[in-house]
């Protein structure tokens, strides 16, 4: 929690180039809050929460993200329209000029570390130029102890000057902003953006490539929670799945909401020390863990606010990519420490906007492998310009934008764990039923959450003819019957009343997945690629 009072350690940054005698470190949650109030940098919520405003970027910019293309990364490193690569010379040219620039301002600095599990754990030093950037690491980094401050040692450096505008053609960015991981350095060095979500995905980033390459551990872009039984499930899914929500139940501790490992020790860690959730349409009825997160030390992003500091969650006037960063203590029911062991059940999550998959199938091992390398969802009507109807989008492993090595790496490590520990794979749609987005509606949460609930506690049972119903598009094993869902409701043809306005599209979508799929194959085993959908129309 929040220290009780000021942390009065004072350090020096020249060994990183930045000669600022404005520097605080180790600031509380109170202070930065407060600081941040001060400098008319943001304001109090009526729930006490801070209020800020990002600036010209309110998500991540996948198309600024660049790797340093060195000894250690040249041969590893997927290279392509993902992970783009970055000349040493133009990095340190870069860096130099990031560190004059914050010689001259008021600086925020935080140790702090990621990965709850010590065998596994990196230090962190967090460099920041705006205080609520600053509390935002706090809020999702792991905070140390005094005790631990005492001999904390540096693994990587957040350099983090959101003012900071580079020069693309003298750089070598594609513009101004920029996130750049350095693995020789050990920097994840970020520019022109004040989006707080790049600090984490830089770190996420960093340790998707030293956990496999180094340690035998695979890094999952997924959140996770804790049965009194101490079985662990593990919930995969892309921005607007239900990831976060779905993972904060009051009947399991919640682990993490976002990004873990999962060891040769088959116990599952948090990278994180908090949790950053998507806010738009949140009500305290649907997800009032989350609703009362939102307090004192909660930092609110891009929301719009009344005079009374009464914040209007539908309003997505300046992003739909509203949001929310705590700390893991704003949530009552959470695992201490962040670690689980015996996973038992793996969610895939996807918000079918074409409305055709199932809301729940078993998934065999193989289909497994394949949908974890296709990591599905959809784009629907009005989220971005010249989107009219619904856009199969596809992310590999669930999370293509932080993975710098080959999909296919990750895909094989779960493959491996998945038979190791017999852990069942669902897929989960939280998407559309009825017909496609436009026609149909979402399906609804107390639905999902449901048969959830029924996966965990094996009420959806083996599968068997009689329990299970293969679907004749995808090949997934859809249940018959689910406590608490209507039965009618678990088949997504049957809700649409238009079998061949149904099909024509179920086809369009599988034929879309061997599309993307197409540059897996080369890579993909014979039994992986078998996983996919089988049957051909339209």
């Amino acid at each position: 929690m929040a220290t009780s009072k000021p942390f009065t350690k004072s350090i020096s940054l020249t060994a990183y180039g930045i000669k600022s005698k404005r520097i605080h470190y180790q600031w509380d949650s109170d202070q930065l809050h407060q600081e941040t109030l001060d400098k008319g940098m943001g304001r109090e919520a009526s729930s006490g929460a801070l209020a800020v405003n990002t600036g010209e970027f309110t998500g991540r910019a996948p198309q600024d993200r660049f790797i340093v293309k060195d000894a250690i990364t040249e041969d590893k490193v997927w290279w392509g329209a993902v992970n783009k690569p970055f000349a040493p010379e133009q990095f340190d040219a870069l860096y130099d000029q990031v560190t004059a620039y914050l010689s001259d301002k008021e600086v925020y600095v935080r140790d702090c570390y990621a990965c709850a599990d010590k065998d596994y754990q990196l230090g962190i030093r967090v460099i920041n130029e705006y205080p609520w950037s600053n509390l935002f690491a706090y809020n999702m980094f792991i905070r140390p102890s005094e005790e631990e401050l005492e001999t904390f040692s540096a693994d990587w450096l957040v350099v983090n000057a959101p003012g900071f505008t580079a020069d693309a053609v003298t750089a070598g960015t594609r513009q101004h902003n920029f996130a750049i991981l350095n693995f020789t350095r050990k920097i994840a060095l970020i520019g022109g953006t004040g989006y707080t979500g790049e600090i984490k995905k830089g770190i996420f980033s960093a340790l998707n490539f030293l956990l496999p390459v180094y340690r035998n551990t695979l890094p999952m872009h997924c959140s996770a929670n804790v049965g009194e039984a101490g079985d662990t499930a593990i919930f995969f899914g892309l921005s607007g799945t239900g990831k976060t929500t779905l993972s904060t139940d009051p009947n399991r501790r919640l682990i993490g909401d976002d990004e873990h490992g999962w060891t040769k020790e088959n116990t599952i860690f948090n990278f994180e020390g908090g949790c950053y959730a998507k806010v738009i349409n949140l009500s305290e009825e649907s997800e009032p863990e989350i609703y009362h997160a939102i307090k004192k030390g909660a930092i609110l992003e891009n929301v719009i606010m009344d005079k009374d500091g009464h914040v209007d969650f539908g309003d997505t006037s300046i992003t739909q990519n509203t949001r929310v960063s705590y700390p893991l203590y704003h949530i009552e029911n959470t695992q201490q420490p962040s670690i689980g062991k015996n996973p038992k059940n793996i969610f895939f999550l996807t918000a079918d906007a074409f409305g055709v998959l199932p809301p729940i199938s078993k998934l065999t091992p193989s289909q497994a492998a394949y949908h974890f390398i296709s990591g599905y969802t959809a784009k629907v009507a009005g989220t971005e310009a010249g989107v009219v109807e619904p856009i199969p989008s596809f992310s590999a492993c669930f999370g293509a934008p932080f993975m710098p090595l080959h999909p296919t790496t990750y895909a094989e490590m779960l493959s491996r764990k998945m038979q190791e520990s017999g852990v069942n794979v669902w897929l989960v749609n939280t998407g559309w039923t009825g017909g496609p987005y436009g026609v149909g509606t979402r399906m609804k949460l107390k639905y999902t959450r449901a048969m959830i609930h029924a996966a965990l506690s094996g009420a959806l049972g083996l599968y068997s003819y009689d329990t299970y119903h293969i679907h004749s598009v995808f090949g997934v094993a859809q249940p018959r019957s689910c406590p608490g869902v209507p039965t009618s409701v678990l088949s997504p043809r049957a809700t649409w009343n238009n079998d061949e306005a149904y099909y024509k599209t179920a086809f369009k979508l599988s034929n879309a997945f061997r599309e993307n799929f197409k540059k897996f194959e080369s890579y993909a085993s014979e039994e992986i690629r078998r996983g996919g959908p089988q049957r051909y129309g339209f």
